[in-house]
């Protein structure tokens, strides 16, 4: 019988499953203030006199909080289940946005800062969350494999609608309305997700269960993968001011957003390609591949000398992205201990951030030297799969073989998680 089931769910286009649009949908709306509320403080700030160096500061500071809020949110979904953590968090956030677009950031920065730094930290962990649910909507594991490279290939569209959307809202309304409508899309984004059937069903495990103090750093292979993916993140942080600097040294300003656009096109339909076919070996050595493909993939941009080979360029490394982060997430999912599958996916997250905050710190330090600059994403990627391979023995158990295999995967039918 259930192999019955598993087949007839395997052989149903994606989206057809209960659930599936709704929680893709939901979660990427939910999102958008994270590709949104950085662009509406630097206008905000822009607009009230401020000076471009607070505003980029107090960016930083929102992305660097998030990033690091995300495992501590993410552990007490593990803990309590997502409706009460999620809910209290991304109503926390909305607060934190609607009373900073009433402050006026030059006169008052440090209170700015604290809301800036609050609403990071309490951004509703959807993305963890949604990888936990795949298990139980899906119960095959072709189409959640699908589910994944997809959700994972259409987190660029948050930073592509998410920057465009503030822009016109801020011609027509300005940056404060702009900044309350961020705060709103999250609200309704997140109530989407938590008011669908298997968030509210979903539980946690029993106290027997849960992992040391540690949690998931106590593993060793998922030690060595944060730091490998942070590889991934660096590059991401580098390629957007690289494209500043292209955009500067070719005297078209457009490329400066066309350039990561064209990554995050390319993620979308790698996302789509990749979770069409089941990929052969174990997901140690799916990621590795992918890794490495993803570093080599950078190398020709650095000669790119016009705008549209930049702009084709760019969008190679973007088709192998997906492959990069959906076989982490896969390990990541095999190599958890009981009851931190959540918590895991948010440390993920949280590498890729605090990766992508570094290249960005250091890609903007070199901005002035173009050639150093456009090697960092290539020099940042190359790190994943050194990384990878150094710790290979860590990342090839048993239960890295074992795919989509560990806790959390309960259906809802039994009230489990």
């Amino acid at each position: 019988m259930t192999s019955t089931l598993t087949s007839t769910a395997g052989s149903r286009p994606l989206l057809a499953h209960r659930h599936v649009a709704r929680l893709l949908v939901g979660t990427l709306i939910g999102r958008l203030p994270n590709g949104m509320a950085p662009i509406a403080i630097l206008l905000l700030v822009a607009d009230q006199g401020g000076s471009l160096k607070t505003g980029g500061l107090l960016c930083a500071l929102y992305g660097l909080a998030s990033a690091l809020g995300q495992p501590v949110l993410g552990r007490m979904v593990d803990r309590r289940g997502q409706t009460l953590p999620t809910a209290s968090a991304v109503l926390f956030t909305t607060l934190c946005l609607l009373a900073l677009a009433m402050v006026k950031v030059a006169a008052e920065p440090t209170l700015a800062a604290v809301l800036v730094t609050l609403a990071g930290l309490s951004t509703p962990p959807l993305e963890a969350g949604l990888r936990a649910l795949w298990p139980v909507v899906l119960p095959d594991e072709a189409q959640r494999r699908a589910a994944l490279a997809l959700d994972t290939g259409a987190q660029g569209l948050i930073y592509v609608t998410g920057p465009l959307l503030v822009a016109v809202l801020s011609t027509a309304t300005g940056p404060r309305a702009a900044l309350g409508v961020t705060a709103a899309l999250g609200l309704l984004g997140t109530a989407v997700v938590l008011s669908a059937a298997p968030s509210r069903r979903w539980r946690p495990l029993p106290a027997v269960h849960r992992a040391g103090a540690l949690g998931p750093l106590d593993h060793a292979g998922l030690r060595w993968l944060f730091i490998a993916v942070s590889g991934v993140g660096f590059a991401l942080g580098a390629v957007n001011v690289g494209a500043v600097s292209i955009a500067d040294n070719l005297g078209i300003d457009l490329l400066s957003g066309l350039i990561p656009a064209a990554l995050s096109v390319g993620s979308l339909v790698g996302g789509v390609l990749y979770g069409r076919r089941t990929w052969p070996g174990t997901t140690a050595d799916q990621l590795l591949s992918a890794a490495l493909l993803f570093a080599v993939a950078w190398l020709p941009l650095m000669a790119a000398t016009g705008p549209l080979p930049a702009i084709a360029l760019t969008a190679v490394p973007g088709l192998l992205l997906t492959a990069v982060i959906t076989s982490a997430f896969t390990a990541v999912d095999s190599l958890a201990p009981p009851g931190t599958t959540t918590e895991a996916y948010a440390w993920l997250i949280t590498a890729v951030g605090t990766g992508q905050a570094a290249g960005t710190a250091l890609s903007g330090t070199l901005a002035e030297r173009p050639l150093l600059s456009a090697a960092l994403p290539a020099v940042g990627a190359a790190l994943t799969p050194a990384v990878l391979f150094a710790a290979r023995r860590h990342l090839t158990a048993p239960s890295v073989t074992t795919q989509l295999r560990g806790p959390h995967r309960h259906p809802v039918a039994d009230g489990g998680h």
